[in-house]
């Protein structure tokens, strides 16, 4: 059974997205990314280099664009005209690159969007022509307005940004994957396998970590993990679930029970 996330017109065998920040090193960077079988990476473009400084380890050496889809993303943004200004960096420095992630934090504390300013930069960057993968929060109003301005992929966080909690708030996960028809990637939150199973089996089109692989005491072994886990969340969800009894139901059929 074929079974591919399509974002923006191109097609992916991982539902897994990963990152690039906080690792040990851009070498252990890579070799999560290979263990987590992911091939899409999201690059932070105001805190990663990739060739802005000639003289500084470059990501691309170890993440190549000839592997890898890169997803550059405007991480530290405060404000719309900072986040559209980084995506146009990011075009610069990519050759043309389109697909960015948006994101517009609200405060350095909670690293919540912002999504007044959110919406204000989506519309810019869809006008120009940019493919915007966007990070919101889970707000099923919010997440359609911005699948409506033109964005490829909707990114409701499950927690806060690097917290672990694992997803809050699955009714609203739910709501906003049944009325979707863009690709939605829960982003931010996730702390360990069962987090990213449970995000699939609500029906989400995959998930994007990074703090939950680089921050774990084997980071290799953690992303084999998060590979296995997106896979058996998502033969779930098309499997369909039993429907949840209050009370037992034998396993075994009454019929011909010997008396």
């Amino acid at each position: 059974m074929s079974d591919v996330l399509t974002i923006a017109g191109k097609s992916y065998a991982s539902r897994l997205l990963v990152g690039s920040g906080k690792y040990a090193s851009f070498e252990q960077n890579a070799l999560a990314a290979e263990a987590s079988g992911a091939e899409i990476v999201t690059v932070a473009i105001r805190r990663v280099n990739l060739g802005q400084d000639a003289n500084a380890p470059n990501l691309l050496d170890f993440i190549r664009p000839d592997r890898y889809t890169l997803l550059p993303n405007t991480a530290g943004c405060y404000t719309a005209d900072d986040a559209v200004r980084t995506c146009r960096l990011a075009r610069e420095l990519l050759d043309g690159h389109k697909l960015v992630k948006l994101e517009v934090l609200g405060d350095p504390k909670t690293l919540y969007p912002d999504i007044t300013a959110t919406l204000e930069a989506a519309k810019v960057l869809v006008k120009e022509g940019f493919e915007v993968m966007v990070y919101c929060t889970d707000d099923p109003i919010q997440c359609k307005r911005l699948e409506e301005l033109g964005c490829v992929a909707v990114m409701p966080l499950a927690a806060p940004i690097g917290s672990g909690l694992g997803i809050q708030n699955r009714y609203n996960i739910l709501t906003i994957a049944e009325n979707a028809k863009v690709p939605i990637i829960v982003d931010a939150g996730v702390g360990t396998a069962s987090d990213a199973a449970i995000a699939m089996e609500l029906g989400c089109d995959g998930v994007l970590m990074n703090t939950a692989i680089a921050e774990a005491k084997n980071p290799l072994l953690m992303a084999s993990a998060m590979r296995h886990a997106i896979l058996a969340g998502r033969e779930a969800f098309l499997a369909g679930r039993m429907p949840m009894r209050r009370y037992a139901s034998a396993s075994s059929p009454l019929q011909g029970v010997i008396g």
